[in-house]
């Protein structure tokens, strides 16, 4: 019987990475995508109309990804990462846009002149702000369990924030950051990524100057085929195969695939169809299908002029509001500078627009664009493409963190990866990396070899990090996020 030494389900974000570090380290792996291409929910093509190359959806780097930044060293394109240091984004609140930039003070303070510009907030507004600003500092992840047993919502109104700072803040940044609505949001981790966002000096934003899988598809493929491994698309697993603890996987067309190690590097809900009976029954595993998907539609748009626009500007939250963040994606993708504008956006936690053709999706779009970019009235849509996600993200709800399984399982052989694992960050694709080396190396501890793959949240910078380090002081923690 020939047996594997390494199978990873999934080629995404987090298979590759794990399977690259573990190539890395002198192994075999076998990588199965059931999916025709790799790259899962970060993956891009050749559009059929324009031969442009798109993402599934427009995704965001920020300078604080270093598992992201790591892995796409290794692949040897971080260069291919258009930032933009000077300024966070643009919001397009009415009468006047509201550019977001960093002051020289130190965090979390680095925002504040921008944010005190807000049209329609007023001192009390700001000043209700102070006990969230002040537990976000001292916020540490040994707290999760607690906060995530409340709402976002109920949370910033128990710390006495302001309905109107509410309205025109938080509801934004929990459907951008968080990709569910403010009510529905888990206090820790609207909590967590508001910490990290306002800890750390200058933090900034950054985009794909070519599609996503072109960062990391092809060059992960290589260096796994190159340490003896394989990469296998169009391959689906129909279940584990389990005796004393997993064996390996059979696939959809009746093959058995034997291995020392199995990595699951998918969705929960895929998961969760592939396990035997007995191991669904079983924690973490029979939580898994508890797991809601964050729905999302992104739309692009290819213009017949110019439009004149920001590289990247959000719309604030709104009850009627479809789209959130865009993306000029002439200044941002190599060689597309001089084009007429080709646009991209995002319609979080999408089912607001269930029923909705996507005809009404581009005229809907097109008209909150010009809310911002007049000349989009005026302009022509020679090409719009859209693209229906079942899921951007785990929905991280009440309750969502404490759910989150760690990457050993109780079951010889089998490890976990993707962005719903145990990783002390959001659901991000530096989530999804840092998932795949924590991943990684645990099978590696294993063998028998104590390797340090994952790359940890530093400290924060500023006030922000004098805050925090007192506040594990005292409860006897390391001040580092994790």
């Amino acid at each position: 019987m020939n047996q594997e030494q390494v199978v990873v389900i999934g080629g995404g974000l987090a298979g590759l990475s794990c399977a690259v570090a573990l190539a890395d380290q002198g192994l075999k792996v076998t990588v199965l995508e059931a999916a025709p291409g790799l790259g899962g929910r970060a993956s891009s093509w050749a559009e059929a109309n324009t031969g442009d190359v798109v993402d599934i959806g427009p995704h965001i780097f920020h300078s604080e990804y270093h598992n992201m930044t790591a892995f796409l060293e290794r692949m040897g394109t971080s260069r291919l990462i258009t930032w933009q240091p000077r300024k966070v984004l643009t919001i397009a609140s009415k009468p006047d846009a509201l550019p977001l930039k960093h002051a020289p003070l130190p965090p979390p303070l680095s925002l504040m002149p921008s944010i005190l510009k807000a049209p329609g907030l007023h001192l009390e507004d700001y000043l209700s702000m102070a006990k969230v600003a002040m537990r976000g500092m001292e916020f540490g992840e040994e707290e999760v369990d607690k906060l995530d047993a409340e709402s976002a919502l109920d949370f910033l109104r128990r710390k006495g924030v302001s309905e109107d700072l509410i309205d025109w803040w938080w509801r934004f940044a929990a459907m951008v950051v968080t990709n569910v609505p403010l009510e529905r949001c888990s206090a820790a981790s609207l909590l967590r990524i508001h910490a990290q966002l306002s800890g750390y000096r200058e933090l900034h934003f950054g985009f794909g100057a070519v599609g996503l899988g072109e960062l990391y598809t092809d060059q992960a493929t290589k260096i796994i085929e190159d340490a003896g491994g394989r990469v296998l698309t169009g391959t689906k697993v129909a279940s584990l195969l389990l005796d004393r603890g997993v064996d390996g996987v059979l696939l959809e067309d009746g093959t058995k695939i034997f291995a020392e190690t199995v990595v699951s590097a998918v969705p929960p809900q895929q998961l969760f169809e592939m396990l035997p009976p007995s191991l669904a029954a079983q924690a973490p595993f029979a939580l898994c299908d508890s797991f809601e998907p964050s729905p999302y539609i992104s739309c692009y748009l290819w213009f017949d002029r110019e439009l004149k626009t920001e590289r990247f500007f959000s719309h604030l939250w709104s009850p009627r509001r479809l789209n959130y963040d865009f993306y000029d994606l002439c200044q941002i993708r190599h060689g597309w500078q001089g084009r007429p504008t080709v646009i991209a956006s995002n319609i979080i936690y999408s089912h607001r627009a269930q029923g909705m053709s996507d005809e009404d999706i581009v005229r809907e779009t097109i008209g909150e664009i010009s809310e911002f970019a007049p000349l989009a009235a005026q302009a022509k849509v020679v090409h719009a493409d859209i693209h229906r996600i079942t899921m951007a993200i785990p929905c991280p709800t009440v309750g969502f963190e404490r759910k989150r399984p760690a990457a050993r399982t109780s079951v010889p052989g089998l490890m976990l990866a993707g962005d719903w694992t145990r990783t002390h960050v959001a659901c991000t694709m530096e989530g999804a990396v840092k998932s795949g080396f924590t991943a990684a190396e645990q099978v590696l501890a294993e063998r028998g070899q104590d390797v340090q793959l994952a790359i940890p949240s530093r400290e924060y910078d500023g006030i922000a990090g004098m805050v925090r380090n007192a506040a594990a002081g005292k409860r006897g923690v390391s001040p580092a996020p994790e």
